[in-house]
């Protein structure tokens, strides 16, 4: 690699105004008035920040043209006004890595590579972290392997430096390595250790590192035991996570946070609430990472009336609404049928992000908002397809949820037989959803034969979803095949459960609140009937929250316009 170019009328500058003292922690020295040796720039780092050394900054930034007066370090080291140590390179390598500046940390390595410390260990595992945390695996992998010697530090920096870089094989493979060469674990190997097998497919070398750290005594460490929970919440495995967490004889937010996220993840909304009080009543602050697990757990449950409380407990503790947290926080207002609230975060976010868009986007769907949002819930036909196309047009890749789109776009608008013929012709497989679009349609115009056909072939494809029995028994029912539709029901699981939770509903609600519904099923034309009636007649506001979309019912009519 070619030298660092070294900036003479930036010296020319500095020395017609004042010949100063730069003071580095202990160091003082004076500044010559020597010109520096001009040599090639690299070409990688011509862009690069100067690095330039102040009374308290030691790398800020500047530009030669418009630069407040400062000096390169290094320029200041090739003229022989500093003597290089070990305490400097070691000093601006980790400013490197705390700003990520990977090409200055390139030209301080290249500096330190013809100076008399190019071996020594301790500088050597400093690169190969800055290396590392920069991102930059293949100069760490290259630093780590042209090292004669290398100790626990050298190898834990790489196996962090790739768990962290979603190179968890990587990691993994690194351990019976180090092991070989007799090189012994610590608790911060075994928690990056940990880290990667949690992002690993399986969980088989995860057991694994958890029997070793039992055997090394590391398993009831604090850090190596939040590392353990989180590795095995991130496989889902609830049982061992919990085992352990009550093994812990210190708990602190991570293992908390990561307790919490495993059961928000698998739908345990409650569990994820339950645990949430727990942590406080142990006195432990929720982070940000503990709000998005509970209002992620919220929404998987539709618990407004929760959500809304610690959505004010969030506020009152300071902790700022940043763009992870608010899409969670999005999410659960709009699955628990509070689009209004929704739209309230989504306006007061800083920063939003295409997860923030795809997320208010999806709630104005479902809410039935067609001038916000293209969707087929609205009988948005042309629009609809015209988008499609654009997606072939720009060699977008269509996904299964956009093929159940245009089934569903079809067969609402009534041409069951386009939808069937899209979906035979379809380049892929066609999934149980697509049929049940269809199956869907069916039952809007009460074609007893397609549906059938598209019944059939969800049974096949996912025979534990109750739901289209339900909506073929509906089918049959509307055409007068009542032994049919007597068979259907038998086989089918639910009943008509809403009309039942509307009922309590009315009896153990307050006359002026809004009844909250949620169904994992699409609402059957008899129930959203009755439905309309209630809200006219108890003069209540209901929403129905189904398979594919929310119902607002007031004063009779409903917000899909009749049209799901």
């Amino acid at each position: 690699m070619k030298r660092l170019a070294y900036i003479s009328p930036l010296f020319t500058k500095f020395n017609q105004i004042i010949k100063p003292t730069i003071t580095l922690a202990s160091f003082q020295f004076s500044i010559s008035a020597a010109e520096p040796t001009l040599t090639d720039l690299d070409e990688d780092v011509e862009d690069t920040m100067l690095l330039i050394i102040q009374d308290k900054d030691l790398l800020r930034r500047s530009v030669c043209s418009r630069s407040k007066t400062g000096l390169h370090v290094l320029d200041v080291i090739v003229q022989g006004s500093l003597e290089a140590n070990l305490e400097i390179y070691n000093r601006l390598l980790k400013k490197c890595t705390e700003l990520r500046k990977l090409k200055e940390g390139k030209v301080i390595h290249t500096h330190i590579l013809s100076s008399k410390f190019k071996s020594d260990i301790f500088l050597q595992n400093t690169i190969l972290n800055m290396y590392a945390k920069c991102g930059s695996l293949t100069d760490a992998q290259k630093t780590f392997d042209n090292m004669h010697y290398k100790d626990l530090v050298t190898w834990t920096a790489l196996i962090t430096g790739y768990a962290q870089n979603d190179k968890p094989e990587e990691a993994i493979m690194l351990f019976p390595k180090m092991l070989s060469v007799g090189v012994k674990p610590n608790q911060f190997t075994f928690a990056s250790l940990l880290k990667a097998c949690g992002a690993a497919p399986g969980n088989i070398e995860g057991r694994q590192v958890h029997a070793f750290c039992i055997k090394c005594s590391f398993d009831l460490d604090v850090y190596v035991g939040s590392s353990l929970l989180d590795m095995y919440a991130r496989h889902d495995d609830i049982s061992e996570a919990h085992f352990v967490f009550d093994g812990l004889v210190s708990k602190n937010e991570v293992s908390w946070n990561a307790l919490i996220g495993c059961h928000a993840r698998k739908g345990e909304g409650e569990d994820a609430l339950k645990l949430f009080l727990e942590m406080q009543r142990a006195n432990f602050q929720p982070t940000r990472f503990t709000y998005s697990s509970v209002f992620s757990a919220c929404a998987s449950i539709g618990a407004l009336e929760q959500g809304k409380w610690i959505h004010a407990h969030m506020i009152k503790s300071g902790e700022k609404l940043i763009a992870f947290v608010g899409n969670t926080l999005l999410d659960m207002y709009a699955k628990s049928g509070s689009v209004e609230d929704a739209r309230k975060v989504f306006d007061r976010l800083d920063k939003s992000d295409v997860v923030t868009w795809n997320t208010i986007l999806t709630a104005c769907a479902q809410h039935g908002l067609g001038k916000e949002t293209i969707q087929s819930h609205g009988g948005l036909l042309s629009e609809g397809q015209h988008y499609f196309e654009l997606m072939k047009e720009y060699k977008v890749e269509p996904r299964v949820d956009h093929y159940v789109t245009i089934v569903d776009l079809l067969g609402r608008a009534g041409h069951l037989e386009k939808a069937e013929g899209f979906i035979r012709n379809m380049p892929i497989e066609p999934a149980a959803a697509v049929w049940g679009a269809l199956l869907g349609a069916c039952r809007m115009h009460r074609s007893m034969e397609l549906g059938k056909i598209a019944a059939e072939h969800v049974f096949v494809l996912d025979p534990y979803d109750s739901g289209p029995h339900v909506i073929l028994a509906n089918i049959y029912a509307s055409q007068g095949r009542w032994k049919e539709a007597a068979m259907e029901r038998e086989v089918k699981l639910q009943y008509h459960s809403e009309k039942l939770a509307l009922a309590f509903a009315l009896l153990y609600t307050s006359p002026s609140s809004t009844i909250r519904i949620k169904k994992n099923i699409r609402i059957c034309s008899d129930c959203h009937s009755a439905i309309k009636l209630v809200s006219k007649v108890m003069e209540r506001k209901i929403v129905v929250r189904d398979k594919n979309r929310f119902h607002h019912f007031s004063q009779g009519s409903c917000s899909c316009g009749d049209y799901w």
